[in-house]
């Protein structure tokens, strides 16, 4: 186990659009009434790592674990294939500690279900418990053949990065070669926000990986420090928890 440089807080959870709105308000009266520019990001279902970067690097990764202290998974993110084991580029940052989503793609649990079958072995679940527990296993090449990837979506500890606002910080994060979450888009407002999130949730059963949310983020870095955190989470960000699927069923015998 090791500790983070820089805690790894959970997400405060909405459940309604009125709760966003309200979390909207609540924001910007901490900003004295400020405009904020919200981004709208992909939660994705995955494992919570960070990975560490020195002079362009990889040096260090580690799961969330309790936010203070998580487990050293180095030697299995070294398999996944979308993960530089160096950035690409000639100037790269003393340090960098990226943070984003472990996760496995709903065709390649197909494919691992389907050779399990075939050995005799019971199928796996869902693509959750698959990454969570692939990326703790003390064999590399087991986890490699798991064909895990990743998508980073946060910063930690930095030393000379050029961005000033968070869309900007993912192309800085593009141009190294690092996964950075797809679908990012930003908003004037939090009503345009809410506008785009009831488009973007009829089109998630497209993907293939699983989501189980959405996150709303303060585009600008500034205010995001001037926000600060609770003792759990920071106040910058939240996430919208909605049913992706919904169906009638009906009990036939007990």
């Amino acid at each position: 186990q090791v500790a983070h440089r820089l805690p790894m807080l959970s997400i405060d959870n909405s459940y309604s659009v009125e709760e966003l709105r309200k979390y909207d308000q609540r924001t910007r009266k901490l900003l004295d009434k400020e405009a904020v520019e919200w981004v709208v990001e992909l939660k994705i279902d995955g494992v919570a790592a960070s990975i560490i970067y020195e002079n362009g690097v990889l040096t260090q990764a580690l799961t969330r674990g309790n936010g203070k202290v998580g487990d050293d998974i180095t030697h299995n993110v070294r398999t996944v294939a979308d993960v530089p084991l160096r950035l690409a580029t000639p100037s790269p940052p003393p340090l960098l500690q990226v943070r984003g989503e472990i996760y496995m793609t709903n065709s390649d649990l197909v494919k691992l279900n389907q050779r399990r079958q075939q050995a005799g072995e019971e199928p796996y679940a869902n693509t959750r418990n698959v990454t969570a527990g692939s990326i703790r296993l003390l064999d590399p090449r087991v986890c490699g053949e798991r064909k895990l990837r990743m998508f980073c979506h946060g910063v930690g500890h930095a030393e000379n990065m050029q961005a000033q606002n968070y869309i900007d910080f993912l192309h800085e994060l593009r141009d190294f070669g690092l996964p950075a979450t797809p679908f990012v888009e930003v908003f004037a407002n939090m009503e345009a926000a809410i506008e785009h999130c009831d488009a973007l949730i009829g089109r998630l059963h497209e993907l293939d990986f699983e989501v189980d949310g959405l996150v709303m983020k303060a585009n600008r870095f500034d205010q995001r420090e001037r926000l600060g955190a609770t003792s759990k989470s920071p106040r910058w960000l939240i996430a919208y928890k909605f049913e992706k699927y919904e169906e009638t069923t009906r009990v036939n015998d007990i």
